[in-house]
């Protein structure tokens, strides 16, 4: 018996149904990487960022996230080079979804129960995502904007349902803006830290972090 397509699980209907010691026996989700590309890099070295942002209230198959991630990150290899971007995988995938199989066979009808006892068994694992909902992000060097954008354009082929590509005003991965990132690391009340930055407040005890 093979998987379902998307229209039999891509609605939200019920309460979040997650592995835990009454529910046993789930299969591990499809996808297992979040970050690829070059996650390490720091965070001036990849300014512009772009956003797959869900358009509708579902829920994405975690066979689908990693369908996305795979083409996703193809795209982003084979036009820039495998350092040169940083993709991020954003919801994870924590439901459970349940299938109640069904006997197709000739005879079915007297060997199954039919909807008798019709809790299913657990298939595989999906998250909820809401309206507005970021799933997909990439940071990577403004020369590579337009390639960025073409490979979430490619990402939202797995996916059913509404998405939109958006470019954000952020500095990578941080919530600041481009000028804001600017000013503040030419003043000193921003720092990197790895591949995102930190606000070094001008409160508290003083030492050599804070004294600007």
């Amino acid at each position: 018996m093979g998987r379902r397509p998307a229209r039999c699980s891509r609605f939200q209907k019920n309460k979040p149904y997650i592995k835990s010691r009454f529910c046993r026996g789930v299969p591990d989700a499809k996808i297992r990487i979040f970050d690829c590309g070059a996650k390490k890099a720091s965070v001036d070295l990849f300014p512009f960022v772009c956003h797959l942002v869900s358009d509708e209230k579902e829920q994405l198959t975690s066979a689908a996230l990693e369908a996305a991630r795979v083409a996703c990150n193809k795209y982003m290899i084979k036009t820039g080079g495998k350092d040169t971007f940083h993709i991020r995988c954003r919801p994870h995938p924590f439901h459970v979804l349940r299938q109640n199989k069904m006997l197709s066979c000739a005879g079915a009808d007297r060997l199954s129960s039919g909807m008798r006892g019709s809790y299913g068994k657990p298939m595989e694992m999906s998250a909820r995502i809401a309206i507005g909902q970021i799933i997909f992000s990439i940071r990577t060097k403004d020369a590579l904007a337009k390639n960025a954008i073409e490979a979430l354009r490619r990402a939202k082929f797995k996916f059913p349902g509404r998405q939109k590509v958006m470019r954000s005003n952020n500095w990578g991965f941080t919530p600041y803006d481009r000028a804001d990132y600017a000013k503040g690391r030419k003043e000193g009340w921003i720092q990197a830290d790895g591949n995102i930055a930190k606000y070094i407040s001008k409160h508290g005890r003083l030492s050599e972090n804070n004294c600007i």
